[in-house]
């Protein structure tokens, strides 16, 4: 199953992965903070996730990585 991960380090909640996404799947998690006080992205439907690596390709901080399967 293809899926992203998205290190939180680097994340600073830019948003541009949510817009890249064509499958609509990423969003910034509302819920969490992190350590640098910015909503993460977060994949809400890794079934749907085609790994197609828009979303890492916008990040200007390389903070997605795409899994294949």
């Amino acid at each position: 199953m293809s899926r992203i991960i998205v290190d939180e380090t680097y994340c600073k909640g830019c948003g541009l992965c949510v817009d890249a996404c064509p499958e609509g799947i990423v969003e910034l998690d509302q819920a969490r903070i992190n350590a640098k006080g910015y909503h993460p992205a977060v994949l809400v439907d890794e079934a749907k996730c085609t790994a197609c690596s828009s979303c890492a390709t916008m990040c200007p901080d390389m903070a997605i990585t795409v899994w294949r399967s």
